[in-house]
Parts: structure tokens; C-alpha cells; sequence
């Protein structure tokens, strides 16, 4: 019983009102308009953003396409994923550093399950919480875990190998809470001043290593006070 009043409490403390005309599409499904990357990597195939890397053309390092329309601060980000092979992440409230590399919060996902669902700060501090914990960062960076967000096993078990899966995002303040298929992966109140970003761009993240697709679609924002909203 503890677990479910842990669960339901999560939920409910940050449900949001938006409705569907609050939002604005940032992907028109046919091409990279708005957005920016290397041309080798990303492009625009079965209707969705495709970053895909091959034996032939791998990238030595983390690679991202940047959405070019502005900053975010607070927000609701929803968009449909689908991977096989490999690792990749939405990157939110972050920096751009050069030739399309980006550091910041990151909203992970991958083609097995060790870190679907995270908070990891890339070029940062690393993991700020594990799939399916309710973390608060102290004002010293310190993670202390005050809940559970989901059932793990159920989670798991939601996710759709290879095919589209739903991924929400929602900012607001210095509150982060990220949901899968419906499950809330991560709640993050990240109280670490000197280090919790305020604001940032958007980004989509295709990574090094072995040959791996990934496609994004259905990509749409409300986005709220701050930034250049």
C-alpha cells in the first residue's frame, strides 16, 4: 500500500491542464526546418526525424541536432520515440558547445533497459536519478532518494521493443519530472543552484558507438514563462 500511495502521490502533485491547442509543433513530419545537425547523421525518413549511424559512417563522438527555435524554461515537452540499437536522449535546458555537441539534463533512452528513463546531466553530473526514483538534490549536489515514481517490472514490461513509444518531459522551476508510456520515470527537484539550469535549448542526441537508428515524431511543446518563450 505504501508503494501505490508513493506512486498515485507523484502523479497527482504534477498533473498539468494543458490542452491540446496550448501546444505548438516544433516537427512538420517532412523536413528538418527549425532544426540543425550534421547532415551525415540526421535526416527525415518515414515521416519521422531519423539520426542513424553505420559501420561505414559512425560518429567518434555523442552527436546532436539542435532546435533552432528558441530557448526553453519552463515547459511540457511530448514526442513518440522508437530505437533499435544503441543509446540516445532528449536533451532539455541545455547548452551548446560546438560542432553540434551539447551538454545539460537529458531525458535518456535506449534499446535495452538499464537507462530508459533516467535524468542524466550529459558533459555534467552525470546520473541525477535513477528510473523510477523521486529524487531531491541538496544545495552541495548531494542526491537523496524521497520516493518511488513507478513500478519497474510494469514499466519494463509497457515498453514496445523497436516500435513507437510516448515520451513526456515537464520543467517547471527547478522541478523535472519525466514519464514513459504513461509511467513517471524520474521526479527531480534539483536545489543545487550554482549547477540546476534555469534554461536552455532543446536538442536530440544520437550516440557513439555501435551502428544504431533512432526516430523522434509527433514532436510538440507548450512552453511557459522565461527563456525566449
Amino acid at each position: 500500500m505504501r508503494r501505490l500511495a508513493l506512486i498515485i502521490c507523484a502523479a497527482l502533485l504534477f498533473t498539468t491542464s494543458a490542452s491540446a491547442a496550448d501546444f505548438e509543433t516544433i516537427f512538420d513530419g517532412k523536413s528538418l526546418d527549425g532544426w540543425e545537425g550534421k547532415k551525415d547523421f540526421w535526416s527525415v525518413s518515414e515521416g519521422a526525424i531519423t539520426g542513424r549511424t553505420t559501420k561505414e559512417n559512425p560518429t567518434k563522438g555523442n552527436t546532436f541536432l539542435i532546435w533552432r527555435k528558441g530557448e526553453v524554461a519552463d515547459f511540457e515537452l511530448h514526442l513518440k520515440f522508437r530505437i533499435v540499437n544503441g543509446n540516445s536522449g532528449i536533451q532539455y535546458r541545455s547548452k551548446e558547445l560546438d560542432n553540434f555537441v551539447v551538454g545539460g539534463y537529458q531525458a535518456d533512452f535506449e534499446a535495452g533497459t538499464r537507462y530508459i528513463g533516467i535524468l542524466y546531466e550529459e558533459r555534467g553530473r552525470g546520473i541525477l536519478a535513477q528510473r523510477t526514483q523521486k529524487v531531491e538534490i541538496g544545495s552541495d549536489g548531494k542526491k537523496n532518494v524521497v520516493g518511488e515514481t513507478c513500478d519497474d517490472k510494469e514499466f519494463l514490461a509497457a515498453l514496445k521493443k523497436e516500435k513507437w513509444n510516448d515520451y513526456v518531459i515537464v520543467a517547471k522551476g527547478n522541478r523535472l519530472v519525466q514519464k514513459i508510456n504513461g509511467f513517471t520515470t524520474v521526479d527531480v527537484t534539483d536545489n543545487q543552484s550554482s549547477r540546476a539550469a534555469k534554461k536552455g535549448i532543446l536538442a536530440l542526441q544520437l550516440h557513439a558507438g555501435p551502428p544504431m537508428v533512432v526516430q523522434f515524431k509527433d514532436i510538440k511543446i507548450k512552453r511557459g514563462t522565461g527563456g525566449n518563450d
